[in-house]
């Protein structure tokens, strides 16, 4: 089946150009305008944010832009080539019950083209990280069947909230083209984190004979937030001040994955100090606890200043004895 080409840099509303703090200006732009929580008409929006996200996963990172751009400008004729060759990956169960399965995700958050490209899915082979040995089918008349990883795309508010999603799980076997569809509800636990694998039982690779099936490792991955970026448990937002607001101090209100909250800026704060909020970040796995927030402060500088306001910061140079260069 044809795979889609996907044009990141259109999603987007950027030139192949751009520079990587364009690509983050115009995620951020349109990710607060998608956002599934702030947008009237969610279902659309929430397409819209997982099409956004995609495309920011690929180029804000400089490797996976790198591989997007080697597929030129003839990269859907590279995404009808992947679609033929498929998703796929062959047992190792010998001559007698070989298999070539085709495994096609709807709902995780992620296109068949990112998948194919970007994505991990991959039979399990010799040793896994998810605490167990892996598992390969034994010779013999019945064998277990290997397991199975893809990516899931989930969002910070899913991570604190939890969730259930709905997922459409086709197999096919390429050998004699039958294809099989399962719907799946696959909850996210509160508390959910980065990289970490949510089990689906027995959704992997059939089994041979009285062998079990294998199971279905959907990994999280994280949507990017245009206001929020993810350390641990920890969330660290960036905070624009006026110099005579960091100078003079001020109180301003910071949002939050729940309620906004009021922030003291104390007197004198300096151009990049963080400023923490407790409880406020991720919840810390199945705890009652959860991570703090970390107010990042950024002194913004007027790009334009009218006669007036000139003579007054002329008249501030005159009489400050304050030298930022002094030893």
């Amino acid at each position: 089946m044809p795979i889609e080409f996907k044009d990141y840099y259109k999603t987007l509303g950027v030139s192949r150009t751009a520079s990587q703090d364009d690509i983050k200006k115009a995620f951020r732009k349109l990710a607060r305008q998608f956002h599934p929580d702030v947008a009237k008409d969610k279902k659309t929006a929430e397409e819209k944010f997982k099409e956004i996200n995609e495309a920011y996963e690929v180029l804000s990172d400089p490797q996976k832009r790198a591989k997007y751009d080697d597929l030129g400008p003839d990269g859907a004729r590279a995404a009808e080539f992947a679609g033929a060759q498929g998703r796929s990956w062959r047992s190792e169960r010998g001559p007698a019950g070989d298999e070539n399965v085709e495994f096609h995700f709807d709902g995780t958050g992620f296109s068949d083209f990112f998948e194919q490209f970007f994505g991990r899915g991959r039979q399990f082979d010799g040793t896994n990280d998810f605490g167990a040995p892996g598992r390969r089918p034994q010779a013999g008349f019945s064998a277990r069947g290997s397991d199975f990883e893809s990516d899931i795309l989930v969002t910070l508010e899913e991570a604190v909230a939890g969730s259930e999603r709905t997922i459409s799980l086709q197999r096919t076997d390429r050998r004699t083209g039958q294809t099989r569809t399962q719907t799946l509800k696959v909850k996210i636990p509160p508390g959910v984190h980065e990289g970490q694998a949510i089990r689906v039982a027995g959704m992997g690779e059939d089994g041979i004979g009285e062998g079990g099936a294998g199971d279905l490792f959907l990994r999280v991955r994280f949507a990017a937030h245009p206001d929020f970026r993810v350390h641990g448990s920890d969330l660290y937002y960036g905070l624009d001040l006026a110099p005579w607001e960091a100078v003079l101090g001020t109180r301003v209100i910071v949002p939050t994955l729940k309620d906004p909250v009021a922030l003291r800026i104390p007197a004198g704060t300096s151009n990049g100090r963080q400023l923490r909020v407790r409880g406020r970040g991720l919840p810390i796995g199945r705890s009652a606890k959860s991570g703090d927030l970390y107010v990042e402060v950024n002194i913004a500088l007027p790009e334009k200043v009218t006669d007036e306001q000139r003579k007054l910061w002329e008249e501030l140079a005159r009489i400050s004895d304050f030298n930022p260069r002094r030893t």
